[in-house]
């Protein structure tokens, strides 16, 4: 069969290059990138999620190394603390120990000044024209009770007498034991007549509003509602 070529010159003809003078430059190559835009959308969101990783990461350290920090001040502050409790509670039982003793001497105290109290108040009831002769204490328990002697110029002196003593703060229950009329000397062979009297009485101890106290780290304490003698 016969061909017949219609169009001349229709073959390849090679191209001649063109000889080119002076340096010559080319871009590298990153090679083709995916052509699925649904490709490209998965790597960004990948790399999205790598970085959002790595930025939660760092945050996280940073985080911890503080707490670290934080836990090392609370272990320090609590050991500071710890030895102040420690003194605070050996303090707290010396303080406890000496109010004890005290109380202790307190007692002591108050038992010791029984008999003052006691000598006060009768020479502090005493009227005119009535002296003593005689005190002495019968009981040793728990109100201490105590007899007095003495003589009495009138019966109404003795009378008066009693009542001061059972006015007192410091006794209660007085009572009159005996009483007769005796003849003594008042000198130069006169003899006078009077009343010879024995009476009884107890022991209390007053309110604390009423005593005065004296306080062990110096000063006077008034009880309140009670001037000064």
């Amino acid at each position: 069969m016969i061909e017949v070529n219609l169009i001349p010159d229709s073959g390849k003809k090679k191209r001649r290059k063109k000889k080119r003078t002076g340096p010559s430059f080319s871009l590298p190559s990153f090679g083709a990138l995916p052509g699925d835009r649904w490709v490209a959308a998965a790597s960004i969101a990948i790399l999205v999620a790598v970085g959002a990783v790595g930025w939660m990461f760092a945050s996280t350290a940073g985080q911890a190394q503080e707490l670290e920090i934080q836990i090392e001040g609370a272990v320090r502050d609590s050991l500071r603390l710890s030895a102040v409790i420690e003194r605070a509670e050996t303090l707290t039982a010396r303080s406890d120990s000496i109010a004890r003793r005290v109380d202790v001497i307190q007692q002591i105290d108050v038992a010791r000044y029984v008999w003052p109290h006691i000598l006060d108040e009768v020479a502090r009831a005493l009227p005119d024209y009535t002296w003593l002769t005689r005190i002495q204490q019968v009981s040793s328990g728990d109100p201490v009770t105590f007899r007095v002697e003495g003589r009495a110029g009138t019966y109404f002196a003795l009378t008066a007498f009693m009542e001061a003593v059972e006015a007192s703060p410091f006794i209660r229950g007085t009572r009159l034991i005996s009483s007769e009329q005796i003849f003594v000397d008042v000198g130069g062979g006169a003899q006078r007549l009077v009343y010879s009297f024995s009476l009884e009485a107890g022991y209390r101890q007053p309110s604390a509003d009423f005593l005065e106290t004296e306080s062990l780290f110096g000063g006077i304490v008034m009880a309140p509602g009670r001037e000064e003698d």
